[in-house]
């Protein structure tokens, strides 16, 4: 009897370890997958209008300072490669953007970082630019987190930055969409992953006992990514009233 209980604990324990294995997985990967339909539409659609490279913007510098984060306050191992999953996806996507929006390019003029004109900021003709911002930026963060790595409040105002970032990731789309008045050229299914992902991630958040800033973080995406979604509808709509 006490071996059959304690084969149903092995059992039982292993089932756990499996699930946990999973969702380790999915958190790795899962932020990544919203951009696969996205990346598609702007293959397909040679066309990158619909789609704000300020989300990128924003992920890449929520990830950077995330493990930045993680070196002065480990948390799940977890939480950090995925981080190094998302940072790679968003270059992936900028390259895309770049090579798609030089090919339609009717002007021949040229927009670079070392033009320090803030008007054309993170809307750069060449994909150099934005790794070179990039390596800039982890530098900056490099140097101040070994100056003060010894300070719980600055380690802790680094975890606040990192999720406030990565909270405002839909935003750019929001803006994007509201000024277009369309949502046309974006990708209805990367902001239901979105959607699907936020609530999965806060889930993991909240049951493992994540800090606090992860699940606030969390919430507000699920917010943003609501709001993006009404703007389907409602654009939608406007297209069908002016069409009838």
């Amino acid at each position: 009897m006490d071996a059959e209980v304690v084969l149903q604990e092995e059992d039982i324990e292993g089932s756990w370890t499996l699930l946990s294995w999973l969702a380790s997985c999915l958190m790795v990967f899962g932020g990544a997958l919203p951009y696969v339909p996205q990346y598609q539409e702007i293959q397909r659609s040679s066309n990158s209008d619909g789609f704000s490279t300020r989300v990128c913007l924003v992920l890449l510098i929520a990830n950077i300072l995330r493990i930045f984060f993680w070196i002065g306050k480990q948390f799940e191992l977890t939480l950090l490669l995925q981080s190094v999953v998302m940072i790679i996806t968003m270059f992936a996507m900028l390259h895309l953007c770049c090579m798609v929006q030089n090919t339609n390019r009717v002007s021949t003029k040229q927009h670079r970082l070392s033009d320090l004109d803030f008007r054309y900021f993170w809307k750069w003709s060449a994909f150099e630019d934005y790794l070179l911002f990039c390596f800039g930026f982890t530098v900056l963060c490099a140097v101040i987190t070994l100056l003060l790595l010894d300070s719980v409040v600055f380690v802790e105002t680094l975890g606040s930055l990192a999720v406030l970032f990565e909270a405002m990731l839909g935003l750019p789309q929001l803006l994007q969409n509201f000024h277009n008045h369309s949502t046309k050229g974006m990708s209805v299914k990367m902001v239901l992953l979105w959607t699907a992902g936020d609530v999965f991630k806060t889930t993991y958040f909240v049951m493992n006992e994540s800090p606090t800033q992860f699940w606030i973080c969390g919430s507000v995406q699920i917010l943003i990514d609501v709001a993006i979604l009404l703007q389907v509808l409602l654009y939608s709509q406007d297209t069908r009233v002016k069409l009838g």
